[in-house]
């Protein structure tokens, strides 16, 4: 369903209007397409006293500029900042320009994990994260901010993430922050086509949000397999069969579901797993019963623990792979009428954090997540007007999400140079203003 109303705060009339009530004034987001691959406007490199960088930053698609008048994005490098005081420095950079950035510019700031043994690096380390998400609020205009922790001073680990949040790709990412490990990334051949001769498996890929990472990895260069409930296979099937993908009509709830999908990969073993099937139930727990309980979390996360454990037992991720899974704000504050999907989406945060070292060391396979807010779908769609506009207004965007918006940041996570990202729970909301 259109969002009229962003719409109509795009006419003159709704200008007035807007200005004069004090409503949100929702800005159009500039996403990717093959016509604007990248932000229109050079990056604007500052530095906040000295940098604890051992080198230059990687190639960000941007050209780098000295003093632009009019940035499309700002990357601060706050690394050196180890003192209250530090964070003057901080101020002193961004204050007077933060103004001139371009609408749906983005601003990153660089830091570094706080210290558990120097509590005043720690301190100014984590203010960072502290003034990020709250210049994600105010900076409006469709514009956002991020934070970026580095594990190492070695800079080129930052590379997938750094092109990601200066890109258009990154349109409904802000206030987040990601934190890198110090493993090595590994630079495809061909940036445009990164995911070249990859093999990637997703699954509740008929419509919807599936449907749009089954997409993105296909532009990317893989070849998808395409996996839903039989009951949705004729849809299944014209959605593999616009991509030049695989159609794999399963429960994935079924006891031989990893079984079967090992058998559909051409040669028995992928490179990219997203855990994206997951429905809904909702209900006051007091009136919820007990299969529908049940239902929700069989599929949300017994299925996503139960398949993606086979897998790697089997030796079906190939090494150096990636798998995502799909969780929710939801799952991270709550929601009335949604405990059992609640709990699911969770579950599938509790899984990230706990499997992610553990693959990383025994199976050399990253282990992240997604965490969609209010994304426009035919779910969403017949959510109650009220309800619906509410979702859609309360984030520092104003506006909802697109299924596209939640698959860059799917593929983002599923690229081979992001192999110094793993554990990390990514949320793709506009930066939502519950459970921020």
């Amino acid at each position: 369903m259109a969002d009229r109303y962003l719409h109509f705060t795009g006419t003159a009339p709704g200008r007035f209007l807007t200005r004069r009530l004090g409503l949100p004034r929702p800005a159009p987001l500039r996403r990717w397409s093959f016509g604007t691959p990248t932000l229109d406007g050079p990056l604007l490199l500052l530095t906040a006293g000295a940098s604890a960088l051992d080198g230059p930053l990687p190639d960000t698609g941007l050209e780098t500029v000295a003093s632009p008048a009019r940035p499309a994005a700002v990357v601060l490098d706050a690394t050196g900042v180890t003192t209250a005081a530090g964070l003057a420095d901080v101020h002193a950079a961004l204050h007077p320009v933060v103004r001139s950035i371009a609408p749906c510019g983005r601003v990153v700031v660089l830091g570094v994990r706080p210290s558990a043994d120097d509590h005043h690096q720690a301190a100014a380390q984590q203010a960072l994260e502290g003034f990020v998400r709250s210049l994600g609020k105010e900076i409006g205009g469709g514009r956002t901010a991020n934070l970026v922790r580095l594990a190492s001073p070695a800079p080129d680990t930052a590379a997938s993430t750094l092109r990601f949040l200066l890109s258009p790709k990154s349109a409904y990412v802000s206030g987040q922050v990601i934190e890198l490990t110090d493993a090595e990334p590994e630079f495809p051949a061909d940036p445009d086509r990164p995911l070249a001769g990859r093999t990637a498996l997703v699954t509740g890929a008929a419509r919807g949000i599936g449907a749009a990472v089954a997409e993105v990895l296909v532009r990317d260069g893989a070849h998808v397999v395409c996996l839903d409930v039989p009951q949705a296979e004729a849809e299944l099937a014209r959605t593999a069969d616009r991509l030049a993908a695989t159609a794999l009509p399963l429960d994935i709830t079924a006891p031989d579901a990893a079984d079967r999908i090992r058998a559909a990969l051409p040669s028995g073993a992928l490179d990219v797993l997203v855990h994206n099937a997951g429905i809904t139930r909702d209900r006051r727990l007091a009136n919820m019963p007990a299969d529908q309980w049940s239902q929700v979390v069989t599929v949300n996360l017994a299925a996503v623990l139960d398949t993606t454990d086979a897998l790697l037992a089997a030796g079906a991720v190939r090494r150096g792979g990636r798998i995502v899974a799909t969780a929710s704000i939801a799952g991270i504050a709550g929601n009335t009428g949604q405990t059992n999907y609640a709990a699911s989406k969770a579950g599938v945060i509790g899984l990230v954090r706990s499997l992610a070292p553990r693959a990383a060391a025994a199976h050399g396979v990253t282990v992240n997540a997604v965490a969609p807010g209010f994304i426009e779908t035919k779910m969403t769609a017949a959510v109650p007007l009220l309800i619906r506009e509410a979702g859609r207004r309360m984030n520092s965007l104003a506006q909802g999400g697109l299924p596209v918006d939640v698959a860059e940041a799917t593929v983002y996570l599923a690229h081979p140079a992001s192999a110094p990202v793993n554990g990390q729970i990514l949320r793709v909301c506009g930066q939502s203003l519950l459970g921020a």
